[in-house]
């Protein structure tokens, strides 16, 4: 019975010295990281300094509740039982720590970055960071507890193999997601053309984008047609080149012939958001002598690129009938069917 007594005294001292120093240990480890943490910019490492001080009471208390329990004269099924309830308990404050401290570096990243798509990526990326450090702190529990991981591996395997066939195309569809997200060939509220549709981007999802055609009807593609597929992205133009072509009659004057490139050019000129490139008389047509003028507009708008041409046209129009400029219209074919 003495014995019993001694042993029952050494559980509480340890319990009790061992709470004393799970306790101490947080405080000069909050104390002594605080000041070097106090010197840097960042807010990482205090959010991390403060989560590890956290941690370390509730640690310290299991493992000095364990080790006093072990010093007491109990079955051993019974201990085994208890042991595995602490190592559990330390496994989810071990695993909540690390998580705490990956989410918060996920976050810092995504609002140090200046670009949304990244960030929305890094964003999305937490829950696999989550689950990744589960399922990885729970095979290391199983292991810990001496629990036969062959057969439980080659399950996994089986089931791996059949669930990555199951899910190859979404699993694909979610890598062109993180394509579209990194090299960012359209982005959200973009005008774009792929697949013989032109459409706004309303949203790229994890499987597929949402866009708004010019008809108004919602059309959605899977992100791997879009990045397989050719794309015409008319948002990021800078400006727009428009070559065109017009014909005067063959008795116009070489006097005028000789004006015209100078007429269209003072047109163009004058015109606001136009700039003029060149205009030559390029062709002998059957019925009309060409011009080929082109130029630019410095606009991805495509209102305001077809008001300007508007604009030039309407001129062109009005200074050729001023200077007695006849247009040329073209011959018109008749095809006669023979029986």
């Amino acid at each position: 019975m003495e014995d019993l007594y001694k042993t029952i005294i050494q559980a509480l001292a340890t319990l009790l010295i061992g709470s004393c120093l799970s306790l101490l240990g947080a405080w000069l480890s909050g104390v002594i990281l605080g000041k070097i943490t106090a010197k840097t910019a960042s807010q990482t490492d205090d959010y991390i300094v403060k989560s590890l001080t956290k941690t370390i009471k509730p640690l310290g208390l299991i493992i000095t509740a364990t080790l006093a329990w072990k010093l007491l004269p109990i079955q051993e099924d019974f201990n085994y039982i208890v042991l595995g309830i602490s190592k559990l308990f330390i496994l989810l404050i071990l695993v909540r720590l690390i998580n705490r401290i990956i989410l918060r570096v996920i976050q810092r990243w995504s609002y140090r970055i200046s670009d949304e798509a990244v960030s929305s990526m890094l964003e999305s990326l937490s829950p696999m960071a989550r689950a990744t450090t589960w399922s990885v702190g729970i095979v290391f529990y199983l292991q810990n507890m001496g629990v036969q991981m062959a057969a439980i591996w080659a399950l996994l395997s089986a089931g791996g193999i059949g669930a990555g066939l199951a899910l190859k195309e979404p699993v694909q569809e979610f890598f062109e997601y993180i394509t579209i997200l990194l090299d960012k060939p359209f982005q959200n509220g973009q005008f774009i053309h792929a697949e013989g549709i032109w459409a706004t981007v309303e949203r790229v999802g994890v499987r597929s984008t949402r866009l708004r055609s010019l008809n108004g009807e919602i059309i959605i593609m899977s992100n791997s047609a879009l990045t397989n597929g050719i794309i015409s992205n008319y948002t990021e133009m800078k400006y727009r080149r428009l070559v065109h072509k017009l014909g005067v009659v063959y008795d116009t004057p070489l006097t005028k012939m000789k004006e015209i490139p100078q007429i269209i050019e003072s047109i163009i000129s004058n015109t606001e958001d136009a700039k003029f490139d060149r205009c030559h008389f390029v062709q002998f047509n059957n019925s009309s002598l060409d011009f080929e003028l082109v130029y630019f507009i410095p606009t991805n708008d495509y209102l305001r690129a077809m008001s300007a041409q508007q604009s030039i046209n309407l001129e062109i129009i009005r200074s050729f009938k001023e200077k007695n400029i006849e247009f040329a219209f073209p011959t018109r074919t008749i095809q006669i069917q023979q029986n």
